[in-house]
């Protein structure tokens, strides 16, 4: 009887992790296509109001000046393809992920082409995943 529960236990831990990656990679595509869509007000509801988003240049932006950047449509997020996509939870409500981006973003004077990685921590905040921290880092020898 006790193979049972623990086999059980073992299958149901399966399905909730599954689950929970494939929500996480949902809300990681949809924050992708919002970016790219300038859509400021879905980015807002993929983001927690703590978020710490970092660029590889070292500038770091709170929710608010986040979104801004795409509510005045002061870059234009043009391409933003992902690799090597890598996810892992620590516990139920945190997940980190890690991937490459080759991205090109446009501002009034000039196209910007970067290739980079990225750590994100999704958290799950009122029963969604919402991206709580985000790190990017140029790749060496690029």
């Amino acid at each position: 009887m006790k193979i049972f529960l623990m086999l059980g236990l073992s299958f149901l831990s399966q399905i909730t992790w599954a689950q929970s990656r494939e929500e996480v990679l949902t809300a990681a595509e949809k924050f992708r296509l919002a970016m790219l869509s300038e859509d400021h007000e879905t980015l807002r509801t993929l983001t927690s109001k703590d978020l710490s988003y970092g660029h590889s240049s070292g500038l770091i932006e709170n929710q608010e000046e986040f979104l801004k950047v795409f509510e005045t449509k002061s870059q234009d997020y043009q391409v933003w393809d992902v690799s090597d996509f890598w996810m892992n939870f620590h516990g139920e409500n945190l997940a980190m992920v890690r991937y490459n981006v080759h991205a090109e973003i446009a501002n009034s004077t000039n196209v910007s082409k970067l290739d980079l990685g990225l750590l994100m921590v999704w958290i799950k905040e009122d029963g969604s995943w919402k991206l709580l921290a985000r790190q990017a880092f140029r790749k060496p020898g690029t």
